[in-house]
């Protein structure tokens, strides 16, 4: 089963608080672009796309032709992007066509059944076209500041699909890995717009914590915004590029 699954809270929650502001997206943008470099008249697949931040980022930035699939009613709800579909990345509502990239950000958590969604992409894909996988991996979880203030979340990252899973999952269906590479990226403009703006419900590991966990946790990060309040808070996830 999914970690979890995000109904009308949990969307309004991960709407208000998990877009990170543009400026701190320019590495993303860079990372991309290395690995999927598309213009106007290409089309990528955005799987799991929430509430269509990335969609609409990668519409921007490159003037490609988004199609966008989301499961969650409340997510697409809330959307940002208006060609949005509702499907599940195990059985795609699209015609075998040749896309030129899909992207999945912060998604093969809750994916139970990855072997089905790498089908599902080959099926759609393009031959050679890449999957770019934005997400924090079992046992890679040092670059995110999350950890820092709430460490004991780190068991549940340890639930998460590794790197080497991944892999294994898409392998029968004829992707290998070809890049690893964390990005960074400017999550908050301050320590204390983090600490004020934090929603538990946007966030799977910290919706998956004990409530005394949570607490100590919560603790740890007021006690740091007090210290430093204008430091940005910067991250840094995993690219993950499979052909």
């Amino acid at each position: 089963m999914a970690m979890m699954v995000y109904d009308e809270p949990s969307a309004a929650a991960f709407a208000a608080t998990r877009h990170v502001p543009a400026e701190g997206l320019a590495s993303w943008r860079a990372a991309v672009f290395r690995h999927l470099p598309v213009g106007p008249g290409d089309r990528v697949l955005d799987v799991g796309a929430g509430t269509g931040a990335w969609a609409a980022a990668f519409q921007d930035w490159y003037g490609v032709r988004v199609l966008a699939v989301e499961p969650a009613a409340a997510m697409r709800a809330r959307s940002a992007y208006p060609d949005m579909v509702a499907g599940r990345a195990e059985a795609l509502p699209i015609a075998a066509a040749g896309l030129d990239g899909a992207w999945l950000s912060t998604v093969v958590h809750h994916l139970p059944d990855l072997p089905a969604v790498a089908a599902e992409l080959r099926r759609v894909l393009r031959p050679g076209a890449p999957v770019l996988i934005r997400s924090v991996f079992a046992g890679r979880g040092g670059g995110v500041s999350l950890f820092r203030w709430f460490p004991e979340a780190l068991r549940v990252l340890d639930g998460y699909p590794s790197v080497a899973e991944v892999c294994a999952a898409f392998e029968p269906a004829g992707f290998a890995p070809v890049a690893l590479e964390p990005v960074p990226q400017v999550s908050a403009r301050s320590l204390r717009a983090a600490a004020d703006g934090l929603r538990r419900a946007a966030h799977t590991p910290l919706a998956l914590l004990d409530d005394a966990d949570y607490d100590r946790g919560l603790r740890r990060l007021r006690a740091a915004a007090r210290r430093t309040p204008h430091a940005p808070v910067v991250d840094a996830l995993d690219l993950l590029v499979l052909r």
